[in-house]
């Protein structure tokens, strides 16, 4: 009963998703108002279906219903209820299934904060963030399914023993897809400010604390992280470099690049197609990270699960960055045209008083030292993995490429943590 009720939720969340996905942007390119209601109504429905999906799970795990196929992998009958709650997203299916969780609630999140604000952005947005919706009902209803019948093992050992013997493990993972989830509400509002030619310091305002909630999720999760690996896998530090604790590192490094922008921004109004390239380039690097987590392509000790899964967010990434790039080369001009028409309106421009010591300047620094940072990491991630493709040689990158690097950018970011409040802003003239 709770497979059958499962597979048909996440089947009326995939319906939900891809028709709300295509009346959302017939709504915004026609300025459809009866349309904006339908998107969001099936975005709501979407939503709900996830979310009940996951309580069906969850009332699997804690009934032992050894039918499902996800609780005959990690349930156990000698396990505490509160470590059967924990298995939800303690391997490959699971999480994929809370994703889903994270998302509905933050979609929900999205549709109560933008009521009767932002008509002409939200079509756009919703449908940017169904279409990701899609993708994600498409993998829980296929080759992630959690909800499949299947005859019972003998006997079940529950999930892997490294989530079962410390507390952090019941708040860390959570933390981090609240993190990493939340990051499709402002990179479906980005979307939908290049698909609408305005970027203006009204729309910039919620997307910027939409990015703040996640961001703060994602710091929270990093260093509880760190802290589990001190004391559970014994490294004798926080933090050893490992694909991923990197993954989690990268797109926190962009979003906090992209706060400090979006402050410029919506202070100055510059920057605009800088600040949507870092929002969209942070989105794609949570899909990246959830790929190294979740994929066992990367050898980690936080690699919980090895399956094939890792193809279909490759394809994934693919089309966002394509996506993305298009969006960025078509569309971005028009928030500068736009930016063009404010100020002449309001005849002012930025100047630097020739000495370049001001909180903006500062703020250009600091985002090209975290976009230096996060590029160095990328590289040093990947490169093995790119070297095994290619070549056929199986190589590491150590922590003496990631600490040669980190040191002096770390002391340049300190420096100017120090220096840039106590500057004071440019001149308008």
């Amino acid at each position: 009963m709770n497979g059958l009720l499962g597979r048909l939720l996440i089947l009326a969340a995939l319906g939900a998703a891809s028709s709300g996905a295509v009346v959302a942007f017939a709504a915004g390119r026609k300025n459809s108002a009866s349309g904006l209601a339908w998107a969001r109504r099936l975005a709501a429905g979407f939503s709900w279906a996830l979310i009940a999906a996951n309580g069906v799970m969850v009332a699997a795990l804690l009934q032992r219903d050894f039918t499902v196929k996800y609780v005959d992998q990690v349930g156990s009958v000698d396990v505490p209820d509160y470590i059967a709650v924990v298995s939800l997203w303690s391997a490959l299916e699971g999480s994929i299934l809370f994703w889903g969780l994270v998302l509905g609630a933050y979609t929900l999140w999205f549709l109560r904060a933008m009521r009767g604000q932002h008509a002409d952005m939200q079509p756009y947005t919703i449908g940017a963030i169904l279409s990701v919706g899609v993708f994600f009902c498409l993998l829980v209803s296929g080759p992630a399914n959690p909800f499949l019948t299947v005859e019972p093992r003998a006997f079940h050992v529950g999930p892997n023993p490294l989530l079962q013997n410390h507390y952090l493990m019941i708040v860390h993972p959570p933390m981090l897809y609240l993190g990493y989830v939340g990051m499709t509400i402002p990179f479906a509002m980005g979307i939908a400010a290049l698909l609408r030619g305005r970027l203006g310091a009204s729309w910039m305002k919620p997307m910027r604390r939409f990015m703040l909630v996640p961001w703060g999720f994602l710091s929270v999760g990093i260093v509880l992280g760190g802290w589990w690996a001190y004391e559970v896998l014994g490294w004798g530090g926080y933090w050893a470099w490992d694909p991923v604790e990197n993954a989690s590192f990268l797109p926190w490094l962009s979003a906090t690049a992209f706060l400090h922008a979006a402050m410029l921004q919506e202070r100055r109004g510059i920057l605009k197609g800088w600040t949507i390239v870092l929002l969209l380039s942070t989105f794609a690097l949570t899909i990246l990270g959830t790929f190294m987590t979740r994929s066992g392509v990367f050898n980690s000790v936080h690699s919980f699960t090895q399956s094939d899964i890792g193809v279909y967010f490759l394809v994934f990434i693919g089309v966002v960055f394509v996506y993305s790039i298009g969006l960025l080369a078509f569309r971005s001009h028009t928030l500068d045209d736009a930016a063009q028409q404010t100020d002449q309106k309001i005849g002012a421009k930025l100047d630097f008083g020739g000495n370049f010591f001001s909180r903006e300047f500062a703020i250009l620094i600091q985002n090209a030292l975290f976009a230096a940072f996060a590029l160095t990491v990328l590289l040093g991630t990947i490169y093995p993995l790119l070297a095994e493709s290619m070549q056929g040689k199986r190589i590491s990158v150590g922590e003496p490429y990631f600490d040669r690097w980190a040191l002096p950018i770390g002391l340049a970011l300190t420096f100017m943590m120090g220096v840039g409040p106590a500057l004071p802003w440019g001149r308008l003239a």
